[in-house]
Parts: C-alpha cells; structure tokens; sequence
C-alpha cells in the first residue's frame, strides 16, 4: 500500500543481520488538525514522520534500534546498534533466542472507508467547523467553546527473518466539541461530538459520534449545571453511561490486566497491579453480568488491527467471562515469558519505541437490560456521563472518579441534572456490585487517544465499547467543601 515503505523493506532484505532472529517495523504517519475556537480559526497542525525500528534476537539476548533515516546506510547502522545492544544483553536475556516469537504471516489489512478524509474541501471542513463553534454560544456564560475536527493515516509494513510480510494501514478521526460555562466562582465544563475520543474510518464517522449536531445540547447543559444542585453525597445506586464507562473499563480492567505490568515492568514508573498471576482462571472479577473481551472485530474502533507490532494475528478472546478472570492482556513476548495465554496486544505508540503489553479494543459485552429498565429498579441514585477527573493508585485498585454531569434518580424516575458529580470505589469489589448491563441500544463504541505508559513514556491510542451499565452500594459524592 506505501511503495515507498515496501521499497525500504526489500533494500532491507538484502542488508539483514546474520541472527538467530529479526524484525523490522516500518511506519510513515500523517495527521491534521483542524480547530475553530471562540469564533477564531487556529493555526492548521500537520504532523509527518518516517521511521523504522529494528529488533535483533542473537543467541539468550535481544536488542533494538530506530532510525529515521531509512537509506542503506542508515539501515546497515540501526543493523550495527541492535546486534550490538543483543551481544551485550545476552547475559541478562528474559528468553533463550529459540523461545522468541516468530511470526511469519503475510498479509494486508486497511480501515474500511466510505467518505475519505479528502474528498471534503478545506473551506468546507473550516465552514462544518465554525458552524459548530457558533452553536455553542448560545449564552453570555459561555465563556470558552471551540470545535475540532482531525484526521491520521498511519502505513506499517513488518517483515522478520521468518518470512513474515505484514502491510496495515489505518485512518483515524478525531473530531470533538468543548463548552465551558462560568457564573461567579463556578465553573462547568462539558465535551462530546467525539471529544477525548475518535474511531477509525473515514467522515462518515462524525454522525455517529454526534458531531456537529451535539453542540447546541452540550452548551444548554453546561449553562444548566450552573445552577443545578450539588451531587449528593452517601452510598448509592450508580448507573454509568458509556462515555464514563470508558474510563471505568480503562483504569479498573484495562491496566490492572496488563502483563508486563503484572510482572513487574512498570513498577518504577505506571506502578504494578492489585492482580497476580494465580488469580486467572478462578478469580471473580465481577459479578455474573460481567463479560469482557479483547476484540479487533469492530473495525470503526481506534485500536483494531489484523496484527500487532509483534505480528501476531489478534482474534477475539474473553478476558473475563461472567465475571471469572480468564486471560490477561500479554502480547506472544510476554506469553512467552509467563506460559500464560495472552492476546495480540503488543504495540508500539511511536516508530522509535518498542512494543510493549498495551490495551487494544478491550470492551463490556452487551446484557439486557435497558435504560429506562436500570433507572426504574432505582430508588435512590446518580446517573453519570462523561469523565471530568481521574485518580487510581499505583496498583488500579483503590480509585476516583469525577464526571461532567449527573441526573438524579428518585423512585425509579431520572430527575434534574446535579453538578459536580463524583464516585469512589476499589477495583476489586467495584465490578462484584454490577447489577444490570445496558443492550445494544447503549452500547457504544469510544476509546481513548492519551493512554500513557512505558519508560520512555508511549501515549497511544486505546479503544474501549460498553453499554450504560448500572452498580450498587456505591460511594458517591459533589464538589462542595
């Protein structure tokens, strides 16, 4: 698909190390950002950038390069580092050089788009933009709004020493509407159209994100939260719709499950986790409701792929299923490593960076239960939507969570919006108290494009889907001192 990068691999097949193993990952990415704020177009942002990252298996040791500068010279160069840095690791080396995975397969895999990112002017898409950015201010409290529109193509072409010849491109969106709203010392933000997420595929995805027809919605309630009332505060019924959803999956599943992370290898820096590796298999995680999966099926979502940067063709797998911990979230190294089952889930955020145990598309499986049915079983209780704050410890188990806008629930009824809306719990007995999960008709695909991790840090992009979901006995609390 780039033959520029498939020019570069085949130069490379001819320069290639004499070892026991090796891969080669190529990238080109190309992303631009579009964003009209307070009336005011802002300047356009174009990233580009070319890389390569090579790793060498020689003998019990292992090293990597990159490099941006892909001639043979270049090449030959990141060749001389990387067997250099595997001589030198071979006394420390995790795995003998038989034990590495090999990935051999040859294959091509593009995102599906129906309404490429060209094929809309630049005036129309600066026009779609302001149109947007007028109907948030709708009121004089309105005192910052802004709408943004993005869009990326990354091209990746993997080769190792097994034969393996792997050629992905993806294309992302990134759209997103923010308003805040200010009266005196209070403040309210609220954010939606695709804010804080985005989806693969092309500008047919804006409408199912909302974008722009979310704007004028978004503004009335962060005028509204104004003077809405603070959020209670005791131990009550919690139903979390899905642009929550997505950061509760993220910090109390995603990275507890992580098994790098289980081993030890983030410990100086994002921590360990509450979870070890005894509990697979037999843990409850959850109650019976809770099923969670690793999935690159749904193909609009931000981390789907046909395989990850170790090569491995990613299926879908149940992570936990009817609340039992089944298989943690380990790339074939790590597998490798432990003698676990793991996913294909070894990324790499950046050309110069490599793949370590990541979240991909890691979702709540649908129930059977409705909204309305959730809210009508509540007597007492907080729905919530949209994450505004996040606090976990190092192990992601003991966590809080503040959203942008809450509803009271009162006797099976939803009531006016509450402000300042926030809840706390611990990972391990949070999910034991899921009482009901939406159906599809909540069920919503998002993600997160900020996932931090790794030593140098890796910001990548996570996708997560989940219908409402509604918990019992849960501490909630406002903002009010």
């Amino acid at each position: 698909m780039n033959d520029y990068l498939n020019q570069v691999a085949q130069q490379f097949i001819s320069i290639a190390p004499n070892a026991d193993f090796w891969t080669l990952r190529l990238t080109s990415e190309a992303h631009e950002s579009l964003s009209v704020r307070q009336g005011v177009m802002q300047p356009v942002y174009n990233h580009l950038a070319r890389g390569a990252l090579l790793t060498v298996v020689n003998g019990d040791g292992s090293g990597y390069a990159a490099t941006s500068d892909l001639s043979a010279d270049g090449l030959k160069q990141a060749v001389r580092l990387a067997s250099d840095w595997a001589r030198q690791s071979s006394a420390m080396g995790l795995l003998k050089a038989r034990d590495y995975p090999r990935a051999d397969a040859r294959a091509c895999y593009e995102t599906p788009v129906k309404q490429h990112w060209h094929e809309l002017p630049l005036n129309e898409k600066v026009a779609l933009l302001q149109d947007a950015n007028r109907a948030l201010k709708i009121h004089d409290s309105i005192v910052d709004w802004s709408a943004n529109l993005g869009y990326g193509c990354d091209d990746v072409v993997f080769i190792s020493s097994a034969g393996a010849y792997i050629e992905q491109r993806f294309h992302y969106i990134h759209p997103g509407l923010s308003a805040v709203a200010n009266q005196g010392s209070q403040t309210q933000y609220r954010s939606g159209g695709g804010a804080n997420s985005a989806r693969q595929g092309g500008l047919e995805q804006l409408k199912l994100l909302d974008f722009p027809a979310a704007a004028p919605v978004l503004a009335e309630e962060a005028v509204a939260l104004l003077s809405a009332e603070e959020c209670p505060q005791g131990v009550m019924d919690l139903v979390l719709a899905p642009s929550q959803m997505v950061l509760q999956i993220h910090e109390s599943i995603g990275h507890p499950l992580e098994l790098d992370r289980i081993l030890g290898d983030e410990r100086n820096y994002a921590g360990t986790s509450f979870v070890t590796r005894d509990m697979f298999g037999s843990y409850r995680y959850g109650s019976e409701l809770l099923n969670v999966t690793y999935d690159p099926g749904h193909r609009e979502q931000l981390a789907s792929y046909a395989f990850d940067d170790e090569g491995s063709l990613a299926q879908r797998e149940y992570i936990i299923r009817k609340g039992i911990l089944e298989r943690p979230l380990g790339g074939a190294t790590s597998q490798a490593r432990t003698g676990m089952q793991g996913v294909a889930n070894a990324r790499q955020a950046v050309w110069y960076r490599p793949p370590i145990d990541r979240m991909a598309n890691l979702n709540v499986e649908p129930g059977d239960s409705s909204v309305e049915e959730m809210i009508a079983s509540i007597e007492h209780g907080v729905y919530m939507e949209s994450n505004r704050s996040w606090s976990i410890d190092d192990s992601r188990n003991k966590f809080q969570f503040g959203c942008e806008l809450g509803r009271l629930i009162e006797n099976g009824e939803l009531k006016g919006l509450v402000r300042n809306p926030n809840y706390r719990g611990i990972s391990a007995t949070f999910w034991l108290n899921l009482a009901a999960v939406g159906n599809e008709a909540s069920f919503k695909v998002q993600g997160v494009t900020n996932c931090g991790k790794g030593e140098p840090n890796q910001s990548i992009y996570v996708g997560h889907a989940s219908p409402a979901c509604h918990f019992r006995d849960v501490e909630v609390f406002g903002g009010a001192k």
